[in-house]
């Protein structure tokens, strides 16, 4: 049996990731990891309380030996747009959130409206990376 477990996004710097994941977004640690025999590289995840077993990995855009320059500018580029990475998450009540995270200073790109498939809206994280918040309909 196949289980979901967790993903990666890219992030500009991970301690400013880490501030907005866990203090504007709520959620929990799951690792912080740093390999010093590795070049200081650091393993940072981060996940929603409630949901033990799934974690977002929040991942410095690595260098050499990794990536060339050419193909790190290229993930940078997509970043600034919003294109390297996308996270869907769910919550009760889109509106409340909204007006939660606002609160916080989050900048939406798309406030709540109601879509074919649910209350949906969207917002960046600090690296660009493209995030959207809905609430499904019931599909029952």
């Amino acid at each position: 049996m196949i289980s979901f477990n967790s993903t990666q996004i890219w992030v500009h710097d991970q301690d400013v990731a880490l501030e907005f994941y866990t203090k504007t977004l709520g959620m929990v640690v799951r690792a912080d990891v740093s390999l010093p025999e590795m070049g200081g590289f650091r393993w940072l995840s981060v996940g929603p309380a409630h949901q033990p077993d799934i974690s977002i990995v929040l991942m410095k855009i690595p260098g050499e030996p990794v990536m060339d320059d050419a193909t790190k500018a290229k993930v940078e580029e997509l970043m600034g747009k919003g294109l390297a990475g996308f996270l869907f998450l769910t919550t009760d009540d889109v509106d409340a959130t909204y007006a939660e995270l606002t609160a916080k200073g989050v900048e939406f790109v798309d406030k709540p409206t109601d879509e074919p498939y649910g209350r949906d809206s969207s917002f960046r994280d600090p690296s660009g990376n493209h995030i959207r918040l809905m609430k499904p309909y019931s599909m029952g």
